[in-house]
């Protein structure tokens, strides 16, 4: 698991293979990756929007944004947190994924991004 603090928001990150399987004749891995967000500050935020850069060992770059997360785009109390699972493929055994939630204070009206930190992902059978 890794984890990062931004603005008082800690986003945790753990990540884990699902399965690999035949694409357009090309293997590729399915990673699914839990998230959680606690908002550590004392005002209220607002998850707003999500980038995503996702990189694999065979030199693939894809960047992944828009609107929420898995079609929401919670609201965060003090103390409290968010919790969601999504999933992403890669083409090789190995890649990695990074990026930022894009947030609002609702006591401020300021908009902030909060970075996730990098996350590697690894198929299992590489380290036998």
């Amino acid at each position: 698991m890794v984890s990062k603090i931004t603005r008082g928001i800690k986003v945790e990150v753990k990540v884990y293979h699902v399965k690999e399987t035949l694409h357009l004749n090309n293997l590729v891995h399915f990673f699914n990756y839990d998230i959680r967000i606690e908002n550590q500050s004392t005002d209220v935020v607002q998850l707003l929007s999500r980038y995503w850069l996702i990189k694999d060992a065979l030199n693939f770059d894809t960047i992944v944004e828009g609107e929420g997360v898995i079609g929401k785009t919670p609201i965060v109390q003090p103390t409290k947190d968010f919790e969601y699972t999504s999933g992403c493929f890669i083409s090789g055994i190995t890649g990695s994924m990074q990026g930022y939630f894009t947030l609002i204070n609702h006591s401020t009206s300021q908009i902030f991004r909060v970075k996730v930190p990098l996350f590697i992902m690894n198929v299992p059978y590489i380290f036998n």
